[in-house]
C-alpha cells in the first residue's frame, strides 16, 4: 500500500513537473473564446457549490468570459470527476471538488473508473478549513489530554462520531487515538454528529469548523482540540492537536483539477485567475465569514499538498482497512 501511495503522489508531482511541462506552449491568442463550465461533485447549496459559484463569478470577470456551473453530485465527488477526466483538455471544463477525492477516494474505493493520478491535473486551490474535537456538555474530559487520559482509564467506553467511514472526521480521529494509544468507539453518521454531541447522545466528534463554531461559540459544545496547524483564530484558547501529538495537523480544503491533457500553459492561466481570486477582499471576506481560510497556492504547492495529505490518509486506511465498496 505504501508503494501505491508514493506511486500516487509521484504522478500528482508528475503532473506538475513531467515533460509535458517542458513541452508548455502559449495559450491561444483567443483563448477564452467560449464559456468555461465548471463541474461540482456536490449538490446546488452545499459547501462546495456555493464555494465554486463565488469563484466562477471572479473568474468569470478576470477572463471576460461566462464561467457556468453544472452540479454533478454522486459517490463522493467521483461522478464528477470521471466526467471531467474523459472531457477535453482544452480549459473550457473544470472540476471543483474535495481534496478527499484525491487524497482518501483512491484508497478507499476498490475501482475508480478515472486514474487520478493521470487523468485530472491540480489547477489552484480555494479554501481551506480545520476541524475541531467537540465534546458533549457536561463531559468530565474538558482537554484532550483529560479526554485521552480518560479513554485510557476505559478502553472503549467514549463514542466519537464521523460523517461516516472513510471521511476527515473519522480518518483524523483514528490517526489522533493511533497516536495517543487510546481506544475509542467509532460511530459513522450518514451526515454530521453534532446534534447528537449537543444532546448528550454521543461523547465526541470531529466537526468542520464552519459549522461547528456556532454551537460552540453558544456553550452548546465543548471544544478541546483544532486540527488546522495553528490555532483558529475564533478559538485562540483552544490548542492545536498538533499541540498534543507533534505533527498531527489536518484541514478539509477545496480546488479545481483539470482533464490531464490540457496544455500546461492553460493551466497556469487558469491557476493565475483562481489565486487572485482567493486573493480578493471580497472573496476572501466570504471565506472568513465562516470561519474558514482562502487559500491561494501555486499548482507546485499544490501537488506537494495533495503528495502530503495522500500519503497520511493512504496509511491510516491502509492500517484499519477501510472501505466503502
Amino acid at each position: 500500500m505504501r508503494t501505491r501511495i508514493h506511486l500516487l503522489a509521484g504522478l500528482l508531482a508528475a503532473a506538475v513537473f513531467g515533460p509535458a511541462a517542458a513541452q508548455s506552449q502559449a495559450v491561444p491568442a483567443d483563448w477564452p473564446k467560449q464559456p468555461i463550465k465548471i463541474v461540482v461533485g456536490f449538490a446546488p447549496g452545499t459547501a462546495p457549490d456555493v464555494f465554486a459559484r463565488m469563484y466562477a463569478e471572479f473568474v468569470s470577470r478576470k477572463l471576460n468570459t461566462p464561467v457556468v456551473i453544472d452540479n454533478k453530485p454522486g459517490a463522493a465527488g467521483n461522478l464528477a470527476s470521471d466526467l471531467v477526466a474523459k472531457a477535453q483538455g482544452d480549459g473550457y471544463t473544470l472540476l471543483y471538488n474535495l481534496s478527499t477525492g484525491f487524497t482518501i477516494n483512491p484508497y478507499i474505493y476498490a475501482k475508480l473508473p478515472f486514474d487520478p493520478a493521470k487523468d485530472l491535473v491540480p489547477v489552484a486551490t480555494t479554501m481551506r478549513q480545520g476541524l475541531v474535537l467537540i465534546a458533549k456538555p457536561g463531559m468530565p474530559a474538558k482537554t484532550a489530554q483529560e479526554l485521552v487520559a480518560a479513554a485510557k482509564a476505559k478502553p472503549g467506553a467514549i463514542a466519537h462520531g464521523s460523517y461516516g467511514a472513510g471521511s476527515p472526521s473519522h480518518l483524523i480521529m483514528e490517526w489522533f487515538k493511533d497516536e495517543t494509544r487510546t481506544d475509542m468507539n467509532h460511530i459513522p453518521y450518514r451526515a454530521s454528529p453534532l446534534a447528537d454531541v449537543a444532546g448528550g447522545q454521543l461523547d465526541t466528534a470531529m466537526e468542520p469548523i464552519a459549522t461547528g463554531m456556532q454551537m460552540i461559540t453558544a456553550g452548546r459544545v465543548q471544544a478541546i482540540a483544532y486540527s488546522g496547524p495553528t490555532r483558529h483564530p475564533g478559538l485562540p484558547n483552544v490548542p492545536t492537536m498538533s499541540e498534543i501529538v507533534p505533527g498531527l495537523a489536518m484541514t478539509s480544503w477545496h480546488g479545481i483539477w483539470a482533464p490531464g491533457t490540457t496544455p500546461p500553459a492553460l493551466l497556469e492561466r487558469l491557476n493565475a485567475a483562481f489565486v487572485e481570486a482567493s486573493k480578493d477582499p471580497g472573496v476572501a471576506g466570504k471565506i472568513r465569514d465562516i470561519h474558514s481560510e482562502p487559500l491561494g497556492l501555486s499548482r507546485a504547492e499544490m501537488s506537494a499538498l495533495l503528495k502530503r495529505d495522500a500519503e497520511i490518509y493512504g496509511r491510516i486506511a491502509k492500517a484499519k482497512n477501510i472501505k466503502v465498496d
